[in-house]
């Protein structure tokens, strides 16, 4: 059997990290057939739009998705593609592991974390307006049923994956109302769990842990922005975005991607690190289709790259820094 997925390249750095993965799961033998979309900056220039309806059509056909990462202006423009692809398809559970690997400097030498994280509401709703001029106002949406369904997501998660607890990271002291709500939801699940421990952190004092004592942390449940800067930040302790795994999971679709931007400044280059959507695309076969062993062996092989040493530039390597191409090479010759 051949499973149908839409590919949407991405911007900058995308289209050359995608054709990396690509050569990888054709290396593994996953039985894949691609429908490519494009969607961001290249979907405005043809369609003046960064999400195209057909985009998000397809994926609710198809049901899973993998993608480069899409541009989005700061501060003018455009809307996040991004953020509209998981309202759209309400993939509410952005879920990214990380851990130490080996081959990668890193202060720390036990990380081993998972963040999941609310993806539809909170203040990346985007509902903001001027009040006056020189006066904005952004609103903060959060409601009972996706606190609780994002906390019962977290729970379960910890349960299938043998996780022993879940840290609810929160600003309950400043926003009472809005981060209580979170809280007294993930309390409410937590109760249903007795063997998963149960624990709570204000956001700032988690971001100081985590540079302390990362070991600390097992299962982070946050709200959107939060989730966002953790993971960010998480990814700092075990060798940056580029070795970073993503997943924004619904009832009914699932978009796998890198983590990272799109770094339009070595777009082109063949210097982009390529390792993160390779290990999206192992979470992609087990998750979706349940190909453990072609997932398995894709890991495999990442990790030994991460051993050899040849990787790119990002990742400071002893010798010559590694092509993308060249990474992705490697890569498939191990598998």
């Amino acid at each position: 059997m051949r499973h149908q997925v839409v590919l949407i390249p991405g911007d900058g750095i995308g289209p050359e990290i995608c054709r990396a993965m690509r050569r990888v799961l054709d290396a593994a033998g996953a039985p894949i057939e691609w429908e490519e979309r494009i969607a961001g900056a290249a979907a405005v220039e043809r369609y003046g739009t960064p999400l195209p309806e057909e985009v998000i059509d397809r994926i609710r056909e198809r049901r899973v998705a993998l993608k480069g990462p899409l541009t989005t202006p700061v501060g003018t423009g455009h809307t996040s593609a991004n953020v509209a692809l998981r309202q759209a398809l309400d993939l509410y559970a952005c879920v990214r592991p990380t851990r130490t690997l080996p081959g990668v400097p890193s202060r720390f030498g036990a990380v081993d974390l998972v963040i999941v994280r609310e993806n539809t509401e909170g203040l990346y709703s985007g509902i903001e307006h001027e009040v006056v001029p020189g006066v904005v106002e952004s609103l903060k949406i959060v409601s009972e049923r996706a606190c609780v369904r994002i906390s019962e997501f977290a729970f379960q998660y910890a349960v299938a994956c043998g996780r022993r607890r879940v840290t609810a990271v929160h600003k309950a002291n400043i926003m009472k109302k809005s981060d209580g709500l979170f809280l007294r939801c993930a309390r409410r699940v937590a109760e249903r769990y007795p063997q998963i421990e149960y624990d709570e952190v204000i956001v700032d004092a988690c971001c100081m842990r985590l540079v302390m004592q990362p070991e600390r942390f097992d299962v982070l449940l946050t709200d959107n922005l939060y989730g966002d800067i953790v993971s960010d930040l998480a990814a700092g302790l075990v060798g940056g975005l580029g070795v970073v795994p993503g997943a924004n999971l619904g009832s009914d679709c699932a978009v796998f991607e890198a983590v990272h931007g799109s770094a339009p400044d070595i777009a082109g280059q063949n210097r982009a690190n390529p390792l993160g959507a390779i290990g999206s695309v192992a979470a992609m076969l087990e998750y979706s289709f349940g190909l453990r062993e072609e997932a398995a062996a894709v890991q495999r092989a990442i990790e030994q790259v991460l051993e050899s040493g040849h990787v790119t530039a990002d990742l400071k390597p002893k010798g010559t820094p590694r092509s993308t191409s060249e990474v992705g090479q490697a890569v498939c010759e191990l598998i």
